[in-house]
């Protein structure tokens, strides 16, 4: 090599080298946001300049997804590693097991700095003990959402001496939807999305839900202008996430795609593609690995798996699957079920095929309703002398043994093809490895969705 060029090329791995170092890690998550219903995903309505914006300096993952469609079990996966049966967070408002650790001991043993600021949603708090951030509120059900301070997140990422790793949990999409401008979204000229029926009531929540969105890009937009004015942005790896589905039917409290799959986008300036997608299939779990090995440290016992070379621009592919899990209880009757992706197709596994589906929340009232759902009562209503809207208040409460879907083509999975003969093989091998799975996991399927369970990990007595 030419003395010039050796000279050039030490310099240009130097570069890489000190933007790779210990760099810090910015995590910011929707709350409830159905992927697709941002237009990153090919959503129809929502207005969200400050997330394209991001997308525009970064990876989009075409394929990520989380093992649990709830707020609680879909953090603590994040947050350890671990899917739910190993965290033992496989329910909603339930806990995690006590010896299980996470992102704070973590990337704290490797000389960082872990916040959370916002939504916390995890049981036992010491299990992953943040160092709390204010400014941003931790209600998310507060009507209406307090005001957030941008001074708080600002003097954590300044601070000196010490890289961080911050969290930014914010509250929006969940319910109540209350914040933002709705007037933005008129109902009649809104495109809704064919897993939802068309009722009057449904066009006007979903604009209310549309304007939470967008009220969260702004707020997206904000704290990554706070990690560039505080000149941080070179040396930083944001991740934003979307999280589980809304609280719109099909969506959260599901197994189907429209609950799991999350949007991911990670800007990592010099390091990150820009303005790229990736197909490479990804986890929940498999986050706290990647900051792991960025941070140059050897991958502890997780379920999880770096996808650092994705990031890196070095792979093209990660996992061949991901799996997930419903257990309803204790937001409705027991209802469990199972389910594994390629990305590209999905196979459920109810494993009470002869139970129907209730959704507490979405399905009835409590107090002055604020947070549940009317619209749901429009589609019974509707539904006698309606034949698309019977078909979907059938398809949410009454669902069969197994179900197979081209989810590439159907990204609502409004197509059953467990019938179909073309698919026979591959819903074979879907079904035993996803059945390995739950063995490996230790998962024993019905008797986890029982009151008995979600009782006694949430006093740290997990039974299984």
């Amino acid at each position: 090599m030419k003395p010039a060029l050796l000279i050039f090329s030490l310099w240009t791995t130097s570069i890489i080298s000190e933007v790779e170092s210990k760099p810090n890690f910015l995590i910011i998550l929707a709350d409830d946001c159905t992927y697709n219903d941002l237009p990153l995903y090919g959503g129809k309505n929502a207005k969200t300049p400050n997330i394209d914006s991001l997308a525009k300096e970064g990876l989009t993952f075409n394929r990520a997804y989380l093992s649990s469609s709830m707020c609680q079990p879909s953090r603590a996966e994040l947050y350890s590693g671990l899917y739910p049966m190993s965290n033992g967070c496989a329910w909603n408002h339930s806990g995690c097991r006590p010896e299980v650790t996470g992102i704070p001991q973590a990337m704290g043993d490797l000389g960082y700095r872990v916040g959370l600021a916002g939504k916390t949603h995890i049981r036992p708090v010491d299990v992953f003990p943040f160092e709390k951030i204010e400014g941003f509120d931790q209600n998310c059900v507060r009507n209406p959402t307090r005001d957030h301070d941008l001074g708080p997140i600002r003097a954590f990422m300044e601070k000196k001496g010490q890289p961080f790793c911050l969290v930014v949990a914010l509250t929006e999409p969940h319910v109540p939807w209350v914040m933002g401008d709705a007037s933005r979204y008129p109902p009649a000229k809104l495109k809704l999305p064919s897993n939802l029926a068309d009722t009057e009531r449904t066009r006007q929540d979903f604009a209310s839900y549309l304007a939470e969105i967008t009220y969260m890009d702004g707020q997206v937009g904000e704290i990554i202008k706070t990690l560039d004015q505080v000149e941080k942005k070179e040396e930083t790896l944001v991740l934003f996430s979307s999280e589980q589905g809304s609280q719109f039917p099909g969506c959260k409290w599901t197994t189907w795609d429209t609950g799991l799959h999350t949007a991911l986008v990670a800007r990592w300036p010099g390091v990150t593609a820009v303005g790229k997608r990736t197909d490479a299939l990804v986890q929940y779990a498999d986050i706290l690995p990647t900051l792991l090995d960025i941070a140059d440290s050897g991958q502890k016992n997780l379920d999880g798996s770096s996808f650092a070379g994705v990031l890196r621009g070095k792979e093209m592919e990660h996992r061949k699957y991901v799996y997930g899990m419903h257990n309803n209880f204790p937001e409705g009757p027991p209802y469990p079920t199972r389910t594994i992706s390629d990305g590209a197709h999905r196979l459920i596994l109810n494993l009470t095929p002869d139970e129907i589906y209730i959704e507490k929340h979405l399905m009835g009232l409590k107090g002055n309703a604020v947070l549940n759902n009317p619209y749901w009562a429009t589609w019974v209503r509707d539904s006698w002398d309606n034949p698309v809207i019977y078909k979907l208040v059938k398809r949410y409460q009454r669902r069969p043994a197994l179900s197979f879907y081209h989810t590439a083509e159907d990204p609502y999975e409004m197509n059953d093809l467990a019938t179909e003969k073309k698919y026979k093989t591959k819903i074979r091998e879907f079904k035993k490895e996803l059945e390995m799975w739950m063995k490996e996991e230790g998962d024993p399927g019905v008797s986890l969705d029982t009151q008995r369970a979600h009782l006694g990990a949430r006093q740290g007595n997990h039974l299984f």
